[in-house]
């Protein structure tokens, strides 16, 4: 267990990606390279249906300062520069996207025994003001997340949540939407040596009165091998296999279905990760 409470992001994660990680309905390829001077080239082709979306990143180190640079089939340009611990526990995110001229960005990141803070401003003249901070241990936290829009005066988003983790156990309850809906995690593990665990997600918004329920499961078969699967209280089931056929170079078959329209609602991804 880390040390601090961490970040707002933190807050059931470990239930999250137990639950959602790698699930997908599509075909995915990534290559990644990388160049005598330590340049990382990852590029990336998904297919969905009849639309092929790519991507070229390019990923430069150099000492604490991290320089990522994408274009994407729509010709987009992002570009995010990472300062990692310009001070003990700061991280410095500064990102913008060309053509987008309102999209600069500066992000903040502090990581404190007792508290995490993230706080993000955005390089426009009316620029919404993101601020997000968690207070406690690696045990028990509480935290609050809000976006602020200077241009017309109001918060656009306030959630709130809190933490409690222990050895094999992690739960959460956050209320997110400014007050519409109320989740609710649990991720416990179960064998170590195996990478067993479980893991249930609840959500009820209050404006549709509506309860989802998501439950899940993983194993590792063998040490390049895992397994995962879950399933709804609306009847969508999910599984998917991953085997590291070499080092950092993984294949993942996920499929879904649904199981009140077998015959119509089967569905089959694939994704391909290549590392040298």
């Amino acid at each position: 267990m880390s040390k601090g409470p961490g970040l707002y992001s933190d807050i059931g994660k470990k239930a999250r990606d137990l639950l959602y990680k790698d699930y997908q309905c599509e075909q995915k390829f990534t290559v990644t390279t990388y160049t005598s001077t330590g340049v990382a080239i990852t590029s990336t082709g998904i297919k969905k249906g009849e639309l092929f979306l790519a991507d070229i990143n390019t990923q430069l180190k150099n000492k604490n300062i991290t320089t990522d640079i994408k274009v994407d089939t729509n010709s987009n340009l992002f570009t995010t520069i990472t300062v990692n611990e310009p001070a003990p526990g700061l991280k410095t995110i500064f990102s913008f996207i060309v053509p987008d001229q309102k999209s600069g960005k500066v992000e903040l990141q502090y990581l404190h025994d007792y508290a995490g803070i993230t706080t993000s401003i955005g390089l426009t003249a009316n620029p919404v003001v993101n601020f997000s901070g968690v207070v406690g241990s690696n045990v028990l936290s509480v935290g609050a997340d809000l976006s602020f829009d200077t241009a017309s005066g109001n918060f656009t988003k306030y959630n709130a949540g809190l933490s409690f983790s222990n050895a094999d156990l992690i739960a959460s309850l956050t209320l997110n939407d400014k007050g519409d809906n109320l989740k609710a995690s649990y991720y416990h593990t179960v064998r170590p040596l195996t990478s067993t665990a479980v893991g249930a997600e609840l959500s009820h918004s209050f404006t549709s009165n509506e309860n989802t329920l998501t439950i899940g499961t993983q194993h590792a078969l063998d040490p390049l091998t895992n397994v995962k699967a879950r399933v709804n209280n609306y009847g969508k089931a999910s599984a998917l296999i991953q085997h590291e056929w070499r080092p950092k170079s993984l294949f993942t078959i996920s499929g879904e279905v649904d199981t009140r329209a077998i015959e119509k609602s089967a569905k089959i991804g694939l994704a391909l990760a290549l590392k040298p």
